[in-house]
């Protein structure tokens, strides 16, 4: 059976937090998925119209973090982490039970879902994954932020920056490829604001559920929290794992290189956008071992099964 076929979970994974912004307790299940199911929400708190699959489209807001809605107006916020979990662990197939709006933000990085993905393993199925192949650059910009993504031969590579007034923080910025290096600290970086916007959020009636076990914060050149970083770029880091969660609402691996300044959900949503509007910019490809370069399966679709 070949690694390059799709994968769901052997088991389910039980999952308990608080949402970060709803500030409401959530109890979720992620739960093993037949080939070509894709990432779907069901809202087990409702009785109709309850289920929710990740797409582009489907991004009802994209402030602060990701929301997806169906068609009834029904939907799941803060999907961003866990999606990059799936992502990054090749994950193609899950179907996930939440009882409440928002996922559970855990401790404010994606480490808990990767974890608990490790313990139970993974099922591989005997259908072939699909990959989307970019065939000319795309840019979107706003203002001083842009992102791009354009052609690459066999990996998906996100170069990232950020650029900060806060004097700890300030610029940084890192290139990861995303199917060969080593993603722990991407897993591990946590959401972060600066401590002069908490009351701008409260305003806004968010981060109900915020606090320094579930997010960094920043006030002035000091960081609140008492272990301080996890690893010297985690505030980029966590935008990369931002950027990883949005890009799988496009519905499966992609294979191109990403450039991102001064980025967001909001900016890899309308790109993604952008991308899907012209058929000329991508191709779906069914993925099959005599079609991939070996690179690609060596360093990166072995880890799966290691």
């Amino acid at each position: 059976m070949s690694v390059l076929n799709q994968k769901t979970l052997k088991s389910n994974i039980s999952i308990k937090g608080v949402g970060l912004h709803s500030g409401k307790i959530v109890n979720m299940m992620i739960k093993p998925a037949k080939p070509d199911t894709g990432i779907v929400f069901k809202r087990t708190d409702l009785k109709k119209n309850n289920y929710i699959s990740t797409s582009v489209y489907n991004v009802s807001k994209a402030i602060l973090c990701t929301t997806i809605a169906n068609d009834e107006g029904v939907s799941v916020s803060t999907v961003e982490h866990l999606l990059a979990a799936l992502f990054g662990m090749n994950i193609d197939n899950v179907l996930i039970e939440i009882d409440n709006e928002e996922i559970p933000i855990l401790d404010g990085s994606a480490k808990v879902f990767v974890n608990e993905i490790n313990k139970v393993g993974l099922e591989i199925s005997s259908s072939p994954i699909k990959i989307i192949k970019i065939n000319k650059e795309v840019t979107f910009k706003d203002g001083k932020k842009f992102i791009s993504i354009k052609p690459n031969k066999i990996s998906l590579e996100i170069d990232f920056e950020i650029k900060y007034s806060n004097p700890l923080i300030g610029n940084q910025r890192n290139v990861i490829n995303v199917y060969e290096d080593d993603l722990t600290d991407v897993f591990n970086s946590r959401t972060f604001c600066l401590y002069e916007d908490i009351e701008k959020l409260k305003e806004m009636n968010l981060g109900k559920g915020g606090s320094l076990d579930n997010a960094l914060v920043v006030k002035e050149n000091k960081i609140l929290n008492k272990d301080g970083l996890r690893n010297k770029k985690e505030f980029v880091n966590h935008k990369i794992l931002d950027c990883m969660g949005d890009l799988y609402l496009s519905g499966h691996k992609i294979i191109a290189k990403i450039i991102c300044s001064q980025g967001g959900h909001k900016l890899t949503n309308e790109l993604l956008k952008k991308v899907f509007m012209d058929s000329s910019n991508y191709s779906i490809i069914e993925i099959k071992e005599k079609s991939l370069p070996h690179t690609f399966i060596n360093k990166n679709l072995l880890k799966s099964i290691a």
